[in-house]
């Protein structure tokens, strides 16, 4: 079925409204953060900076500890998605294998889990954490971002999995290989594209997310970088505009970094996939 021209260019148009929506808020943040005070406190602000200017980075760097926070981020981030995948991957397996009651009861509290608000478990896990003497370390909060991302990695993992077809894995067992073998020898190369995934999600989850960082860890050397952000923020809620846009900024562009190195990755994975299967 042929798309007419008109029908084409609507869509290519609507396409074009979601980037810029997409985009707004971060082209915005750009601007902000290489503009001098004078610019910033504008009645009539621009998108290019007049007088662009890098002194919101100097004093960003000067007044915060971001890069230790960065690292913070980054070590807890990369171990969150690293167990979370390495959990998930055969979780998922059996969940798209197995059919009963227990899987589908499985299947389901992964789903119900997600609608639980950070308020209700934050007291609870806290307490649990205190007496696992993990309250303030950053294996306590990797500990928690993976059971956190757990369910969400489940549901992405087990519908990449009933994707493949099941006649692999029969040839592998007539071949001999045993379920270990077949899960890593067959499965695992053509879930190549839906680990990726996975991890991206739990990696840019754990590198964003900033209530439990603030409630668990109180050392400032500790820190990660979305808690630090909100140093810039006074007392009474002001904000140091300038600084703050431009640390943020900086936060931003690893997870962009990360996706832009691996979504050539996902999308040729995705096809040697299908030519596999």
């Amino acid at each position: 079925m042929r798309v007419s021209g008109t029908v084409r260019a609507g869509q290519y148009a609507a396409l074009l409204c979601y980037l810029v929506f997409l985009a707004f808020p971060f082209l915005w943040l750009m601007s902000t953060a290489f503009k001098p005070p004078r610019e910033l406190g504008s009645l009539h602000p621009t998108w290019i900076p007049d007088h662009p200017t890098l002194d919101n980075f100097r004093q960003a760097f000067g007044e915060q500890p971001l890069l230790r926070a960065a690292a913070n981020s980054l070590t807890v981030a990369l171990a969150a998605a690293v167990i979370a995948v390495v959990v998930a991957t055969p979780a998922a397996y059996v969940l798209a294998r197995r059919r009963g009651g227990l899987a589908r009861a499985a299947s389901g509290w992964v789903v119900v889990s997600q609608a639980f608000p950070f308020v209700l478990v934050i007291i609870p896990l806290f307490l649990v954490l205190k007496n696992l003497r993990l309250v303030n370390s950053p294996g306590g909060l990797v500990l928690v971002y993976v059971v956190w991302s757990l369910p969400f990695a489940l549901w992405m993992l087990t519908g990449y999995v009933r994707a493949l077809p099941a006649e692999l894995e029969e040839a592998a067992a007539v071949d001999g290989a045993g379920r270990i073998r077949t899960l890593v020898s067959v499965v695992a190369p053509l879930l190549a594209p839906g680990i990726v995934a996975t991890a991206l999600f739990a990696f840019i989850t754990a590198w964003n997310e900033f209530f439990f960082a603030l409630v668990l860890l109180k050392s400032p050397e500790r820190q990660t970088l979305p808690v630090v952000l909100t140093h810039f923020i006074g007392a009474e809620g002001a904000a140091d505009l300038g600084p703050l846009a431009a640390a943020a900024f900086l936060a931003t562009l690893p997870s962009l970094l990360v996706f832009a190195l691996i979504q050539r990755r996902i999308t040729g994975g995705t096809l040697a996939g299908a030519v596999k299967s």
